[in-house]
């Protein structure tokens, strides 16, 4: 299978891509768990269609793929998640987490704990980098505090899912902000800017939406058991987003966060020397299947480019591509789809990083803004994937008390995302607006 001409590509090279996917997805289906089976397998096999499909001679082959699995950008992903798990392991052990959810549930009042839910969520994840990890600390609580004050389960799960999501896109540490960075080439800070103009709008109407729906509730204030916890702990994650946005190199911004976070975990007696390197080690073993993932993906979309897939992929999307615009809504609709294949919006922007890349040099676009539109539609359709594992864990820790519609029909940060999304994409203002506020 020969790589075709530049400007059509070779159709038939997706192939082993293909095989990722549904190798992926049909065991998912299967097993009706779409994180039973590992993604780095999946990606194997996938490279392994690719030596039985591809005509080129296997040194070849194997030269294509080791070029692609340490191509720069992928080792500097891969690294960055090694050092965001040590952080993250750490400030956890130190009680980081526990810190956070209670000084939430401790100030807040019955009434708006759908509004609470979702400020504890935002900043769990935005500082931990992960909804998932978000989702599984405050998830079991969202849903006891339901019980014990009557308060609405669908609403306050919706809030929590939407608060997760906030923070999965917009963290400095998340793994889908470090893919999609990495792959379009900007920092991290300037990505971050450029998210916050459309994920702040978002996020300040969807807590007014929450006000105003507390100032009415006519639930009866029950007591809730007030819980100790330790201010310090928390410091670790203020001081990596202040690090973060200031533009400190994300490398010296985790090293530094996860060694605040070990020296107030010894001296705070949460742990010995020898524990905290333990946990950092844990950190990096908890990165392992993304490590590998974009390690192997990289591996997998250099051998498909070289044989011409990723230009077929190329012709296909800017022939329906008119303007800027509908380049960066391409970009958008490409990982939402791909999304929807894998449910698994890393992977997805690993992926069609490459091709995002590409499209937005040929049309000149803002790199910073494509990586934004790259990690906004592959989060939002992640939010509400049915079988995506954010939606799959709120509904188990319901336990039957919660369907899926009545979730998603009250995620209302996920509505207002998207639409600020499409404005920063079609409104003419839109980008001098920014672009002069940022500058000041």
């Amino acid at each position: 299978m020969t790589k075709q001409g530049k400007n059509n590509g070779n159709p038939f090279a997706l192939i082993p891509l293909f095989i990722f996917i549904a190798t992926f997805l049909g065991v998912g289906i299967w097993l009706d768990d779409f994180y039973a089976f590992p993604s780095p397998i999946a990606v194997l096999i996938g490279i392994v269609a690719a030596f039985l499909l591809f005509k080129s001679s296997t040194e070849d082959k194997v030269n294509t793929l080791i070029a692609g699995c340490g191509e720069s950008k992928i080792m500097t992903m891969c690294l960055i998640y090694l050092l965001a798990g040590a952080f993250a392991v750490v400030s956890k052990a130190t009680g980081g987490v526990d810190a956070v959810v209670n000084l939430g549930i401790n100030n807040i009042d019955v009434a708006y704990f759908p509004l609470g839910i979702f400020l504890i969520a935002a900043f769990l994840s935005t500082a931990t980098g992960t909804s998932v990890g978000a989702i599984v600390a405050i998830g079991p609580i969202a849903v006891s505090l339901a019980d014990k004050s009557g308060a609405s389960l669908p609403l306050i799960s919706g809030a929590l899912l939407g608060g997760s999501m906030l923070g999965d896109n917009l963290s400095m540490i998340s793994d889908t902000t470090i893919a999609a960075t990495q792959s379009l080439g900007c920092k991290l800070k300037d990505k971050f800017k450029i998210n916050l103009f459309i994920a702040f709008p978002a996020a300040i109407i969807t807590i007014a939406v929450f006000f105003y729906l507390g100032l009415n509730s006519e639930i009866v204030s029950v007591a809730i058991p007030k819980t100790d916890f330790n201010w310090i702990a928390i410091i670790p994650y203020i001081l990596v987003i202040v690090l973060a946005v200031s533009g400190i190199n994300v490398f010296s911004t985790l090293i530094i966060g996860t060694l605040l976070a070990g020296i107030i975990g010894y001296f705070g007696g949460n742990f010995t020397l020898m524990v905290f390197t333990q946990k950092i080690y844990e950190g990096f073993t908890s990165m392992t299947e993304i490590f590998l993932l974009s390690m192997l993906s990289g591996g997998l979309a250099a051998m498909v480019d070289k044989a011409g897939g990723i230009d077929y992929v190329l012709y296909q999307v800017k022939k329906r591509i008119k303007s800027k615009k509908s380049a960066q809504t391409g970009i958008g609709v490409l990982v939402g789809l791909t999304n929807l294949a894998i449910a698994n919006n890393t992977v997805s922007i690993v992926i069609t990083g490459s091709i995002a890349k590409e499209i937005n040099d040929e049309y000149n676009l803002s790199a910073k803004k494509t990586a934004t539109i790259l990690d906004i539609f592959s989060c939002v359709i992640q939010g509400i994937l049915p079988y995506g594992a954010q939606v799959l864990l709120i509904l188990s820790f319901a336990d039957g008390k919660l369907n899926f519609l009545d979730l998603i029909s009250n995620a209302w940060y996920h509505l207002f995302l998207f639409v600020f999304t499409l404005i920063a994409i079609y409104a003419n203002f839109w980008d001098k607006w920014v672009n002069r506020i940022i500058k000041i």
